[in-house]
């Protein structure tokens, strides 16, 4: 005989363990949607923004993942305006597009908001990256990681950087018939911004242990965008196995080179020798570590996304695209004809190259979207963001 769950008998027919955990997941639904509540409830005359808050603790994650990141924003944009609530990637979150809006957070009222990431991303770099962080500790790493960043630091890299760049190149095949291609997704395109990356935060000097860390770090970035389920299988479960090993032989890197003395380049020499640059007490072992990862995520994704506008407002004005190319051309043929490499010199002597790039860093958006935390409750628009949201 077939019995229905609507059955008074159902649950009898089922093991024990069985009913155990159909009662455990009840309870769990029920405690999550009461967080939610609890979370989000406030007195009526104080009103969220419009939107869907999706599934208890999933939200509307899957959603995310299904969609095109760019159509899942688009699509509720349409829907609700350019302020709306959503709850992904384990947070609440409001979502905000006008450049009024981006404003408000990131200036003229940026002291009621602090920069944050979703939990899966801030176990995943490490709670010691600057990103996480604001005040004395956020000024000191900001200054470091730009030392690393001055012509003084790089001019030693650009042969290194030619030759990554030569070696990608004939991987760049674009179709005969359509003459194009999806460039940002294109996997050659990351690698190059993820060695450049890896020069950037390590030094030119790449030997066989930095293979071991470019393996660890891939690994890692797979679970990134993640729900923070740490459960055998999952994406980020096997992040962070990635991560801890990643850590180990991070941490071994850094005891090799402080023992020896030679701090190396790249900014984790910056960082080894923080000590002398100020009179603060030397940088720990996680720190460095949590740091070095934070960098290396931060420079792959713009790096590719500011190549991309690059290529795009090139294709989109032709004339300009023309003397770029006739600037690099007669570069070009000078070093043929000295039969040599790309030299720091070269890169000082493209002055329409170098304001072509000046000029996408500051008209195209860079990042798709960054992360802000509302440190108390904050009235924006005739809504309401609570306390302890994100803002993207």
């Amino acid at each position: 005989m077939q019995l229905s769950l609507s059955s008074p008998f159902a649950l009898a027919t089922l093991g024990y363990s069985q009913a155990a955990i159909l009662m455990v997941l009840a309870l769990l639904c029920s405690f999550l949607v009461l967080l939610l509540f609890l979370q989000w409830h406030r007195p009526r005359d104080k009103r969220l923004p419009p939107g869907s808050m999706g599934w208890p603790y999933v939200g509307e994650t899957l959603k995310l993942y299904t969609e095109n990141p760019n159509s899942f924003f688009s699509n509720r944009q349409k829907r609700f305006g350019d302020i709306f609530k959503t709850h992904i990637l384990g947070c609440p979150c409001v979502m905000i597009s006008s450049p009024e809006a981006a404003r408000t957070v990131l200036v003229t009222r940026a002291h009621l908001f602090k920069p944050t990431y979703p939990t899966s991303k801030e176990k995943m770099i490490g709670p010691e990256a600057l990103f996480f962080h604001q005040g004395s500790y956020h000024s000191r790493l900001k200054k470091l990681v730009q030392a690393s960043l001055l012509p003084s630091a790089i001019r030693g890299s650009v042969s290194q950087i030619e030759q990554i760049v030569l070696e990608l190149l004939p991987t760049w095949k674009i179709s005969e018939e359509k003459r194009t291609f999806l460039f940002f997704s294109f996997l050659p395109h990351f690698q190059y911004a993820f060695d450049v990356a890896m020069i950037s935060a390590f030094g030119s000097k790449q030997d066989l242990e930095m293979e071991g860390i470019k393996h660890l770090y891939r690994c890692l970035e797979k679970g990134y965008n993640s729900m923070p389920l740490d459960f055998p299988g999952t994406p980020f479960h096997k992040a962070m196995k990635a991560r801890k090993l990643l850590d180990e032989k991070l941490r071994s890197l850094i005891q090799k080179r402080r023992q020896s003395g030679r701090h190396g380049g790249g900014l984790l020499g910056i960082l080894l020798g923080a000590k002398e640059h100020v009179k603060l007490n030397q940088l720990s072992d996680s720190q460095i570590a949590d740091n070095i990862i934070g960098v290396i995520f931060a420079a792959q994704d713009t790096t590719a996304s500011v190549l991309t506008w690059i290529l795009k407002y090139l294709h989109d004005n032709q004339d300009l695209l023309e003397a770029v190319t006739r600037e690099q051309e007669g570069i070009r043929s000078k070093i043929v004809e000295a039969n040599r490499g790309l030299t720091w010199e070269d890169t000082r002597r493209m002055p329409l190259t170098s304001r072509v790039i000046q000029e996408t860093l500051r008209t195209a958006s860079i990042l798709s979207f960054t992360f802000r935390e509302a440190v108390q409750d904050v009235e924006f628009e005739g809504y309401l963001i609570p306390k302890g949201s994100s803002e993207t």
